[in-house]
């Protein structure tokens, strides 16, 4: 496993960092905003939480990406590693259209939801706002796909980076009406967003249509044809990753539109902890985006135990943050959301909530890892329907039955999300290592 533990994390190293940029704006509008309230923490809240849903759907779509052009590449076949993502660019921009118009309907859903009427009235405006940043996140991520795919990691580290000090200035100015600008409060937050992720997709596609010289990996017009077979491939990989995606994206969109239903203060404390939680969990997320490009690339050049190895050093590493950030949160809850709100009711309420995310922590990064790890080796399918069971079947109405019938409000739902996660992260593991045997035998 030592072997791997240097290829793990020269690639793993920018790819967490990207994760973390990527997380960085939400947490961002929340900072920003809290100084309006509880009712504008709330509102960003259902409103980040509503657009991700959707979001990561057509994000998920592309996932397909990863496995076919990391297969490419490691076989040396820098045709179809062009020729994939120029599908993946077709194939986001064909999910725009449809994606945006649902976000338009938030407000109809959030009141179908019985979601607090302040919050709805200051989270429509933000929606629509950040409605309009989809295609560019969609165009963004194909091209960052490939680029992690074929080793040019520098271009997204870059284009996030400076992204999130765009979206920073931005929300500073359109939040509070700094440097001439108008002060349209939480709906500012949402243009500020929009606009940075208009930039990072920019960069990234200048990174990508200018690569190293001689590298075969320039793209050309005949690239651009369109190619229906490699869509049909990428709509094969990627719908079950959309699936598990949206679906555990949204059993925590559920629980924040259940949350708006109690006071502005215990949804203010529920979206404080689960951007704390998200921040932590962009590490195993970015090792599960190197491990599937690693896998991938082992199994492209036919070495199955060299796949086995990349896998099990992957998850032990998210295994091990993830054990020290649950410690983490035990250690230091009180500085953690002091850096949020002064709010003592929101403190008083997350510190509780915290010390939920701190138990399940070490079961969301096996979960996470080994999702990217299953996606190296093809399989998209198994942490669908696994996020379906654990999540869906068992954890959000344990959740529901504590928090309402049972009478614990946010605690009670953030035990059943914990239990959810615990059942997933074990049985994924179990999961991979059987798959991880049959690759050793058929090297054997």
């Amino acid at each position: 496993m030592t072997r791997e533990l240097g290829p793990t994390l020269k690639l793993a190293g920018p790819v967490v960092l990207a994760e973390l940029g990527w997380m960085a704006m939400g947490i961002v509008d929340t900072m920003i905003v809290g100084r309006l309230g509880p009712e504008a923490i709330g509102a960003v809240s259902i409103g980040s939480t509503f657009f991700l849903t959707v979001a990561v759907f057509g994000m998920g779509m592309l996932l397909g990406l990863d496995t076919l052009i990391a297969r490419a590449f490691g076989a040396g076949q820098f045709v179809a590693c062009r020729r994939t993502v120029t599908q993946g660019v077709y194939l986001g921009l064909a999910l725009t259209l449809p994606l945006t118009a649902l976000v338009f309907m938030a407000g109809h859903w959030l009141n179908a939801l019985g979601v607090n009427p302040i919050i709805i009235r200051l989270a429509v405006p933000y929606i629509r706002a950040i409605a309009w940043s989809l295609g560019p996140l969609l165009v963004f991520a194909a091209f960052r796909r490939y680029l992690q795919a074929v080793g040019r990691l520098a271009p997204i580290v870059f284009a996030l980076a400076s992204a999130n000090l765009i979206n920073a200035l931005a929300n500073w100015a359109l939040v509070y009406g700094h440097l001439g600008a108008p002060a349209w409060g939480v709906e500012g937050s949402g243009w500020a967003t929009t606009l940075s992720r208009v930039y990072m997709a920019l960069v990234v596609v200048t990174a990508a249509l200018i690569p190293r010289r001689g590298s075969g990996l320039a793209l050309s017009v005949a690239d651009w044809r369109p190619d229906l077979a490699r869509i049909r491939r990428l709509l094969a990989l990627g719908f079950p990753a959309a699936a598990h995606l949206t679906l555990e994206v949204g059993v925590f969109a559920t629980a924040t539109t259940l949350v708006g239903r109690l006071d502005s203060a215990s949804l203010a404390a529920h979206q404080i902890v689960l951007n704390v939680a998200s921040v932590t969990f962009m590490i195993p997320l970015g090792l599960a985006s190197a491990a599937a490009v690693l896998v991938g690339r082992a199994l492209g050049r036919r070495d199955p135990v060299a796949a086995v190895r990349a896998g099990w050093t992957a998850i032990a590493l998210g295994a091990g943050f993830m054990t020290c950030s649950g410690l983490t949160f035990l250690l230091i809850p009180r500085w953690i959301l002091s850096a949020f709100t002064t709010d003592p009711t929101v403190i008083a309420t997350g510190l509780t909530l915290l010390g939920v995310a701190a138990c399940f922590q070490l079961f969301d990064g096996l979960q996470g890892v080994t999702t990217g790890v299953l996606r190296g080796v093809g399989d998209t399918r198994t942490p669908m329907l696994v996020n379906l069971l654990a999540h869906w079947a068992l954890g959000l109405p344990c959740g529901y039955a504590l928090a309402f019938p049972g009478g614990l409000g946010a605690l009670g739902l953030w035990i059943g999300l914990s239990i959810g996660l615990v059942v997933a992260g074990l049985t994924l593991i179990r999961i991979w290592s059987r798959k991880a045997r049959h690759l050793r035998l058929t090297e054997e």
